[in-house]
């Protein structure tokens, strides 16, 4: 079979669109995350509380921590979906499959945290103007959805190759295409 065979485009295709639904549903999931942890703090003008002071003038902010176990949930989420869905099968342990997804994933968050810090820290070129101050549209939670939709095809690639990388090569799962239609 060769690289652009119809069977293997199409597991690709299928795959990414079950990845995007599933990261749809993780998108939900990591916002609904970040909703209720900035209720809990007094609402997302208190994101960038300091939550530990560093060395000279660096600090770990609230909105950093937001972002950190939102990340956490929603992969943890993701991941489940993924290896029951996209790519079911995988003869991996769960343990061992979750690792591989959440050091792929990582990498996606960083960018996505770069992001993030890009439009919400005031000190940035790309802070975003006071219109995004209130509501919906707070930096804080636009910031976190930016980061997340930059981060959602770094990780569909990743996985693809690494954490599922025996489901999304095999030949036997590529070789049929979709149902064609009668002729």
């Amino acid at each position: 079979m060769t690289e652009t065979s119809p069977g293997r485009r199409w597991s690709f295709v299928s795959q990414f669109v079950k990845f995007g639904l599933i990261g749809a549903s993780g998108v939900l999931v990591n916002m609904a995350v970040a909703l209720v942890m900035n209720e809990l703090n007094g609402g997302a003008a208190n994101a960038r509380q300091v939550v530990w002071a560093l060395p000279g003038s660096w600090a770990i902010r609230y909105s950093y921590l937001v972002f950190a176990v939102a990340f956490v949930v929603a992969n943890t989420w993701n991941y489940q979906l993924n290896r029951w869905w996209t790519f079911a099968g995988t003869g991996r342990t769960w343990g061992r499959g979750f690792l591989m997804f959440f050091a792929a994933g990582i990498f996606g968050a960083l960018v996505g945290f770069a992001v993030k810090v890009l439009l919400t820290h005031p000190n940035s070129p790309g802070y975003l103007p006071d219109w995004f101050e209130t509501g919906w549209r707070a930096r804080e939670y636009v910031g976190q959805l930016a980061g997340i939709l930059v981060g959602m095809p770094v990780n569909f690639v990743v996985n693809r190759q690494l954490t599922f990388r025996s489901l999304a090569m095999s030949p036997s799962r590529e070789a049929s295409p979709p149902d064609q239609p009668d002729q």
